[in-house]
């Protein structure tokens, strides 16, 4: 299982967002959202009948401590000056 499967069947059955929330605070596009929801629920299914372990996997990601200074849009959750909600970029 990808990081992002993990993560759209976190904020869609964990988190109880919609797809089309999920895809905002993604920033992909909502049909993107649903083949990625799709997969990850395939494989979840498989690992559960067949008894498998899932392995969650793919890129290189660093989880949240907190101490990090994010936009605060509450959509993105890019750093300060690198938010797209806004239109806006800085390169500090």
């Amino acid at each position: 299982m990808t990081v992002d499967e993990y993560e759209t069947i976190r904020l869609i059955d964990l988190e109880g967002l919609s797809q089309e929330e999920c895809c905002l605070r993604m920033d992909v596009a909502r049909t993107t959202v649903q083949q990625i929801y799709n997969d990850a629920r395939k494989k979840i299914a498989e690992a559960i009948v067949n008894g498998l372990n899932l392995k969650i996997e793919g890129g290189r990601y660093e989880l949240c401590d907190g101490k990090n200074h994010f936009c605060g849009c509450g959509v993105c959750m890019r750093r300060k000056g690198q938010c797209r909600k806004n239109g806006e970029r800085s390169d500090k």
